[in-house]
């Protein structure tokens, strides 16, 4: 399998085998880790690392991973960087492809990491953006293989908002991997209806398949995989803040979900999550609403069947792999 030179900017842009290379590989560059086996054959090279939206564990997966590898690095945060606004997307990325091995690039709309990577040299990776998120879902679906053995045929239920970054990165994961996908929510936070038939196709040749309902017991019925995200996400108003909780407050993963969904069941998030009020977005909306959690209770959170600690640790080596196979 020969990655070196592609973006990393979706999974639609990638056969199943191509992201099993990847998982597999992740899974040789932990054990190796684990072991105090060295990978630092890229010494000598530097990445740049942009971050129009800040963040903790895709930062530090990136500088561990990138360190790990032998690499520079170098952090643009949002006051760091002129991208958009003196400086056109076109010519910042060729500007940093004349210094820099690679370009991670986390912020806003899809078009831009996919602008970046068209007038970039070098190989450009996806860490967020509003409408993927593809390096999160190598990390779930290392976190789901090391769990159960195995991706065919995994049934994963996604809770929540499911029209942006995680709940179309999970769907078109899920398809593509020969998974069973259902977006668990109210019908106007569904997945878009051009994504969902584009999934609903790949899934067709895979083995997969994508169920949208609205009925909590029947979408969490005997799954393997619980899974679900913060409601309202960053950069978003306050004011929508409100409307989240009274519309998706059915939707929380709570002990009954769960207990719905059968003991092998794992729960998944990406983090960060509201599970008490120990954060001050937190106990701000505590105080409002009169509430203790939000999308998932603290009871599931902290369970054993919660696998959120795994699933973050694996961000680091899914990433890592990323950036070894396309450099």
């Amino acid at each position: 399998m020969n990655l070196k030179g592609r973006d990393f900017l979706k999974l639609l842009d990638f056969t199943q085998e191509e992201i099993l290379y990847l998982i597999d590989l992740a899974a040789e560059l932990k054990e190796k880790k684990k072991k105090g086996i060295p990978v630092d054959t890229f010494r000598g090279k530097n990445v740049a690392l942009i971050f129009e939206k800040t963040s903790t564990r895709t930062r530090c997966a990136f500088e561990v991973a990138a360190h790990d590898l032998g690499l520079g690095t170098t952090y643009l945060d949002p006051a760091g960087s002129q991208i958009g606004k003196k400086e056109s997307i076109a010519d910042t990325a060729r500007v940093l492809a004349g210094m820099f091995e690679g370009i991670e690039y986390r912020g806003f709309e899809q078009e831009i990491v996919e602008e970046l990577a068209k007038y970039s040299s070098v190989p450009v990776w996806n860490g967020l953006t509003n409408e993927f998120h593809p390096t999160q879902m190598l990390a779930d679906l290392l976190t789901i293989r090391e769990q159960f053995g195995y991706l065919k045929g995994i049934k994963l239920t996604y809770m929540g908002d499911a029209r942006y970054n995680m709940g179309n990165s999970l769907m078109v994961a899920c398809a593509k991997m020969g998974m069973h996908f259902t977006a668990c929510t109210t019908a106007a936070y569904f997945p878009a209806e051009e994504l969902v038939a584009q999934c609903r196709e790949i899934a067709a040749e895979t083995g997969g398949s994508v169920t949208l309902t609205e009925d909590v017991m029947d979408g969490t019925r005997d799954v393997d995989v619980i899974y679900t995200d913060v409601w309202v996400s960053m950069g978003e108003p306050d004011q929508v803040w409100e409307k989240r909780i009274r519309e998706l407050s059915p939707y929380q993963v709570n002990a009954d979900v769960m207990e719905n969904a059968g003991e092998k069941a794992i729960f998944m998030h990406c983090l960060p999550a509201f599970h008490d009020l120990k954060t001050k977005i937190g106990a701000e909306m505590g105080e409002r609403f009169g509430i203790q959690e939000m999308e998932v209770t603290d009871q599931v959170f902290e369970s054993k069947q919660s696998k959120v600690f795994e699933e973050a640790e694996n961000r680091m080596h899914t990433i890592k792999a990323v950036m070894a196979a396309t450099l």
